[in-house]
């Protein structure tokens, strides 16, 4: 009798342990997939918004204008005006050559020109003449037309004469050497007393416009593509043309923003690139022709697009972009997205979101789609760290307290 008694209690004891264990169980959460409590997962509320939409290429500076200065006559450098490495205005007085052979040059083409206007008159006054002498006093129609050539012929001498003084005045002119356009220019080639000729291969300085600048900038044909067909399908939108910031090659941002001037018309066969022309202002000169520079375009906004943080983004075999939400009923799916560029710590995505959708972002490592979580709405702080949404001192969650 006493040891059907010890029987009884000691199953009433397994009894209550089991109810205990099943009511901590209870208590601890929803069921996952092997009875026990679901894991925890931090989750944020996707809104569409509109999103400025940029791409970053790579490019280099050049001036607006250049003029590489030669000499159009022969002779020797007598004196350099400018200051080297400084601005020059269009017209100023940059060389100045030997002029003495262009000048004496010009003197006796003035002389010659002084003999043919003399012989002139007498010309013109013989013509006149035989006009009313014609017929009479032995003046026949063959003396008049020997008059006639005779005029014709110091008049076209005068002609020669007058191209002859332009032509040397054209090259005592080229004697001095002048800015054709206006800029910073180089250091000099050639010093006083150096030999020149005329059209020479060596540049004796070479003027850069350089306010404003060009830049010069390059990216893909897949690129213009996805942006074009964006365009026409009204989910990109710009109120007028691209602005573009530039930074430079120490990280900083260039101050003055730039137009688009124009683009190639033709991709290179060898990169499948275009180039972009941009414009920009240079008043300080703090760009210089031929520097590195990264641009950004910004093409418009993105209409109804969404910000993904990137840490809640994976990718498929296929190198799509991937990320899971959570069901009405609390169930992890995984969806396709497709992102157009990264904004930040996130990913611009365009499709595979609805307004409301419920990203998981913190506990990604422990499910799976079909499985029953427990979702925390939570906050993504400047660092990528979850936080709890809505406290005060909200601290980071701790998803690995469900394993």
């Amino acid at each position: 009798m006493l040891s059907r008694n010890w029987g009884l209690a000691l199953v009433l004891t397994l009894a209550a342990a089991l109810a205990a264990c099943s009511d901590e169980k209870a208590a601890s959460g929803p069921a996952g997939p092997g009875g026990g409590a679901a894991p925890q997962v931090g989750f944020v509320t996707l809104k569409p918004q509109g999103v400025p939409l940029t791409v970053e290429v790579a490019g280099r500076t050049a001036a607006s204008a250049v003029a590489d200065i030669r000499p159009r006559v022969d002779g020797i450098v007598k004196r350099r005006v400018f200051t080297e490495g400084a601005e020059v205005k269009a017209g100023d007085l940059l060389y100045e050559i030997d002029p003495r052979s262009y000048q004496a040059a010009y003197d006796a083409a003035e002389a010659a020109l002084q003999k043919a206007n003399g012989a002139l008159p007498s010309a013109q006054a013989k013509v006149d003449r035989y006009n009313q002498l014609v017929g009479a006093n032995s003046v026949t129609a063959q003396n008049l037309d020997d008059a006639k050539a005779s005029l014709a012929q110091a008049k076209a001498d005068v002609a020669a004469a007058e191209a002859s003084v332009e032509a040397a005045r054209i090259n005592l002119d080229f004697t001095k050497v002048t800015a054709p356009i206006a800029g910073r220019i180089s250091t000099s080639a050639v010093t006083e007393g150096a030999l020149v000729t005329a059209n020479q291969t060596t540049a004796l300085a070479t003027i850069r416009q350089i306010d404003p600048i060009y830049v010069d900038l390059s990216d893909s044909t897949a690129n213009l593509l996805r942006f074009r067909a964006m365009r026409q399908s009204g989910l990109l939108q710009s109120e007028g043309p691209p602005s573009i910031r530039l930074i430079l090659e120490d990280g900083s941002t260039y101050s003055e923003t730039g137009t688009l001037e124009t683009m190639d018309a033709a991709v290179s066969q060898t990169t499948d690139t275009f180039t972009i022309r941009s414009l920009f202002k240079n008043p300080e000169s703090h760009l210089l022709p031929g520097m590195y520079v990264r641009a950004v375009i910004t093409l418009g906004t993105a209409k109804d697009g969404f910000l993904v943080p990137q840490r809640a983004v994976d990718r498929n075999a296929k190198g799509a972009a991937t990320a899971k939400f959570l069901t009405a009923d609390n169930k992890v799916e995984t969806r396709i997205l497709e992102t157009i560029q990264a904004a930040g710590t996130d990913w611009l995505v365009v499709a595979g979101i609805k307004d409301g959708d419920r990203l998981i972002v913190d506990g990604l490592q422990r499910i799976r789609d079909g499985e029953t979580v427990a979702p925390v709405a939570v906050t993504i702080d400047a660092s990528g760290v979850a936080r709890t949404a809505g406290a005060a001192d909200a601290k980071p969650i701790d998803t690995e307290a469900s394993k």
